[in-house]
């Protein structure tokens, strides 16, 4: 990295952006956005224009089996560059964030040993915000507290718990909403148990803003897919119906018949909770389709508001990702 006579940073001039992740993920990009925004085509084309290989940022895309709801690259497209991190667990076994970015690490370190470029493609805020932030080493929960906060909650409201969680740590406090109890009683216990805000607990690595000073460069690494309201909830409606029409209730249906039941991280996949209910006989087929298409709204609404408050992600449209990442495609 170099200074201007300033001694502010600037652009590295070799590639011409300026590298935002932190060590060892300071030369991935990183392709972004809610579900149903076109991620995995378009990560295919930038794959190619980049000479890159693609790390999956997607925690349901690594359990095998599970390939129509979570819209996976197919084999053709994998066949077209090479993929990481799908189809690396049985749908009966857990994968943390941990374990997903020390399997990253892995990737990356072996990517570029051959000299390619990494580019993680995926939604997962988590695994995206431990990529930016490193994870949170905080104490173990306190049951006897935890339940306390969580009843206070309930009596006197969750705004009660917020405004004192902004009394001492008011960082964590303007990154949560006020309806956020589980956040929110977490925090409070972390500093409860510590004196120790978790603010100040998550400090695994500089955040990337710290790192840098020239934000407008920096936020081109890091990029997430921004449509319009309404256009995106009718790609959303448009890829449930092809999911369904493609076999997603058989999918399910294979899955639930498995000897093992699905685990606790894979059966939040969008649509899998929901089809099991159709299966039951509690709700009809049109009306799980429905459900699907609104949970997949809701959830792509989180989606959106988390790459908000992540000051290092850059809202994009298709073609600004091809000119911010055009000196990597010419090398």
């Amino acid at each position: 990295m170099l200074a201007d006579h300033n001694g502010r940073r600037r652009r590295n001039e070799d590639t011409g952006i300026v590298a935002m992740l932190p060590s060892p993920f300071h030369n991935a990009l990183v392709l972004s956005g809610p579900t149903g925004s076109g991620k995995t085509s378009l990560g295919i084309e930038l794959a190619q224009r980049l000479d890159a290989e693609i790390i999956s940022m997607d925690s349901m895309a690594l359990y095998r089996g599970m390939d129509i709801g979570t819209a996976k690259p197919t084999p053709a497209e994998r066949a077209i560059v090479p993929h990481h991190l799908i189809d690396v667990r049985e749908p009966w076994e857990s994968a943390s964030v941990a374990w997903w970015l020390d399997e990253a690490k892995r990737c990356v370190a072996e990517i570029e040993a051959r000299g390619k470029q990494a580019l993680f493609v995926g939604g997962t805020p988590l695994y995206l915000k431990a990529l930016l932030c490193g994870l949170f080493e905080g104490p173990p929960a306190n049951d006897e507290l935890r339940q306390r906060l969580i009843e206070e909650a309930r009596v006197h409201g969750s705004e009660v718990l917020h405004r004192r969680l902004a009394s001492v740590d008011p960082v964590c406090a303007e990154r949560l909403h006020p309806n956020d109890v589980r956040r929110i009683v977490r925090a409070l216990e972390v500093h409860e148990l510590t004196g120790k805000p978790m603010s100040a607990w998550q400090t695994q690595w500089p955040a990337a803003s710290e790192q840098h000073a020239d934000t407008d460069s920096l936020l081109s690494a890091v990029v997430w897919l921004d449509w319009p309201r309404a256009e995106l909830y009718a790609r959303i409606n448009r890829r449930v119906d092809e999911m369904f029409a493609a076999g997603l209730v058989e999918e399910v249906r294979r899955l639930r018949a498995l000897d093992r039941p699905l685990s606790h991280e894979a059966l939040q996949a969008l649509g899998y909770k929901e089809i099991y209910a159709f299966l039951d006989g509690q709700v009809t087929l049109d009306e799980t389709i429905v459900l699907v298409k609104t949970r997949s709204r809701n959830f792509s609404r989180r989606q959106i508001g988390w790459f908000r408050h992540l000051p290092e992600c850059r809202s994009v449209s298709n073609e600004l990702t091809f000119t911010l990442w055009q000196s990597k495609m010419d090398r």
